[in-house]
């Protein structure tokens, strides 16, 4: 019997994206399906590229064509991805950017800057579209960790309004109020000034297309978090923590700011910065010398996801001193972990936006 399109897609029904819970065909991530003769070809068109299961569908649609279509197929998948958005709004806010996202801490101290440039490196990495703002307005770090501290964004015109042009560093766009004050001295503002800078940060500025962006908040909770959610559409907010019980009770608190009524932001997961410290000359030696399992288990108890453990190396403190994100070395455990974090939050991302889909088509 010959192989026809229509069977084709018929096979592939029985292929589920393992996050979406559904099959790649009715979810619409078949594209462009040829056949010619036994020769089968076809693109499947993933959430994100930084999806962890890539793989593993890519396998399971070969199997699928062999196994209900013809044994002796010859199968030809492309893995593409187009990354989805749960914007259903039309606030003028970024109206090209996918998806906000906010990377927050309940306390300082944690590492929340540095899984923000490490996380926003590896989504770039991985082929995305990624900005930065760096909203920790009384301590503004970005400048430093991407080495482009003598940087300042440039400016261009657009009507009657002069619009801010991010500073670009490996492959993330950047702004922080950092390109505006003196390195040395304290910023002093009152919540209203910080508020206001933040604001010209997202609609003073030329972001362009992005699929991510990335904010990187104040820790504690205050004005300046109040203002972001009034602000911007949210896809999220990330929640770092350190595995120490007055970090977790931070963290915890943190959480339970942006689930109050007047935030309502979903919760992507929590990440735990500094899990367990690893020698660089032992590699695959773990000592969990601040506890176990802290973030694990208060992600548990708040049914939220574990996002990453990220290790207590010292070339990440360095990294960020010299102005090159860990992210960038290598082979190493530092830079498989942000780059797995990568997937897992990419990979929240896209369950979020399909949940709100679902919730729109049965509205």
């Amino acid at each position: 019997m010959s192989i026809t399109k229509e069977k084709v897609l018929e096979a592939l029904k029985n292929v589920d994206d393992p996050d979406l819970k559904k099959d790649i065909v009715t979810l619409g991530m078949v594209k462009d399906v040829i056949v010619n003769e036994k020769n089968v070809s076809f693109t499947v068109v993933l959430t994100t590229p930084a999806c962890p299961m890539k793989e593993m569908i890519h396998k399971a649609c070969t199997n699928a064509i062999i196994h209900f279509v013809d044994k002796e197929a010859q199968v030809n998948v492309t893995m593409t991805a187009d990354i989805t958005s749960r914007r259903g709004d039309n606030r003028p806010v970024l109206p090209q950017v996918k998806n906000i996202v906010a990377i927050a801490s309940g306390k300082g101290g944690v590492g929340k800057s540095t899984v923000a440039s490490n996380l926003a490196v590896a989504l770039a990495l991985q082929g995305a579209k990624v900005g930065l703002v760096d909203a920790d307005i009384y301590g503004p770090s970005m400048p430093m960790m991407f080495d482009v501290v003598n940087e300042r964004p440039g400016l261009r015109k657009v009507g009657e309004q002069n619009l801010l042009i991010p500073v670009e560093s490996y492959g993330v766009k950047l702004l922080s109020i950092g390109f505006f004050t003196d390195t040395s001295q304290a910023i002093v503002w009152r919540g209203p000034m910080a508020s206001k800078a933040l604001n010209q940060l997202f609609k003073d500025a030329d972001w362009g297309e992005l699929d991510y962006l990335l904010i990187d908040l104040p820790p504690g909770t205050g004005d300046i978090h109040l203002s972001l959610v009034q602000m911007a559409p949210l896809t999220g907010v990330i929640v770092v923590s350190t595995p120490q019980a007055v970090a977790l009770a931070d963290a915890q608190k943190g959480v339970s700011m942006f689930q109050m009524p007047q935030f309502n932001v979903p919760i992507l997961g929590i990440v735990e910065n500094m899990a367990y410290f690893t020698p660089a000359e032992l590699p695959n030696n773990k000592y969990y010398i601040f506890g176990k399992d802290g973030a694990k288990n208060l992600a548990e108890k708040l049914q939220v996801p574990l996002l990453g453990e990220i290790p207590l190396v010292q070339s990440i403190c360095e990294a960020g001193d010299v102005g090159r994100p860990a992210v960038l070395q290598e082979g190493t455990p530092q830079a498989k972990a942000f780059k797995d974090l990568a997937s897992s939050v990419a990979q929240q991302i896209a369950i979020k936006n399909a949940e709100k889909e679902t919730q729109q088509i049965v509205a």
